[in-house]
């Protein structure tokens, strides 16, 4: 077989949209050709690929090799392509079996000598895969990423050769157990630590209880931080979806937390309003909005 179709996922803000990654092997002068707006570190990955693919004992066609990331209007970045890419060409060489990933997503970094690193917003993509009910493969140092999401065949594997022998049938992979422990854990700060401070002990229960907005003011050193650091402490346990998102939004920024527990931020005071919310904008919805000015403007002219 000269061409393979691998499923993964890319990153668009808390959203993780299907990637279809085709490979093409073709007669002609040995190259290699990635197209479908893939980023600096998506192109780089033919070298990392080329290099693992050797190392783990298989052999890199000597052929044209294209490689399309479809859909073709969705920027791919990050590294994580490296792994569909490696196991797509080996499909479309022959030296794996026809239709051996067509149930299976797959995610990671791959390592010069094989090995398969881990990559971010591993939470994310896992949700979207639980969601499209598919299998899933992934790093193995990202597997308790993922291990407290229900109903997801997830295979966690350390190295290319392992998901090689694993769809060559030889040796198979163990699918990660999904964790038994509640996930309502204890909050490391508590109100109880707050000794006096009656009225804005007040305030906190009463905008915890009524699901209120609160703002304190005063100068440096009055105890602020302190008093808002403790109200998640008294707030409700997150529920199951509620700790997947918190989670998530962890899981893409690539720090760590507890999971289950509230989330508490501390920006500092100098701080603009941009920092706070967030700025920048979703270039293909302004470009849509601007081709339907256009148009607009087109109709009005003509008429």
């Amino acid at each position: 077989m000269s061409f393979s179709k691998i499923y993964t996922r890319g990153l668009l803000g808390l959203h993780a949209p299907l990637i279809e990654v085709e490979v093409h092997v073709s007669q002609g002068l040995p190259s290699l050709t990635i197209v479908g707006l893939a980023e600096a570190a998506v192109r780089e990955s033919k070298d990392r690929v080329r290099s693992a693919i050797i190392n783990s004992g298989f052999q890199f066609p000597t052929k044209r090799l294209t490689i399309n990331l479809a859909p073709a209007d969705l920027p791919k970045d990050g590294s994580r392509l490296d792994l569909p890419i490696a196991v797509g060409i080996l499909i479309a060489s022959g030296q794996l079996p026809e239709n051996c990933a067509e149930d299976f997503e797959l995610i990671g970094e791959l390592a010069l000598d094989g090995h398969v690193r881990p990559v971010s917003g591993t939470l994310t993509l896992a949700m979207a895969c639980q969601q499209a009910k598919h299998k899933m493969l992934l790093p193995l140092d990202n597997s308790q990423d993922i291990n407290h999401l229900p109903n997801l065949e997830c295979y966690p594997v350390s190295h290319l050769k392992e998901v090689c022998e694993h769809f060559l049938g030889t040796k198979s992979l163990s699918s990660v157990e999904p964790a038994t422990a509640s996930n309502q854990m204890p909050y490391k700060f508590d109100l109880a630590d707050v000794k006096g401070q009656l009225r804005p002990r007040r305030a906190l229960e009463i905008a915890a209880a009524g699901g209120h907005s609160l703002l304190f003011k005063g100068p440096p050193g009055t105890g602020k931080t302190l008093l808002a650091s403790r109200l998640p402490s008294i707030l409700p346990p997150l529920s199951n979806q509620e700790t997947l998102e918190v989670a998530s939004i962890y899981s893409i920024s690539n720090t760590p937390h507890t999971f289950g527990q509230r989330p508490f931020r501390a920006p500092h005071h100098t701080a603009s309003a941009i920092a706070l919310v967030g700025g920048g904008c979703d270039l293909q919805t302004t470009m849509r909005h601007y081709k339907q000015l256009c148009d607009k403007l087109l109709r009005n002219t003509v008429s």
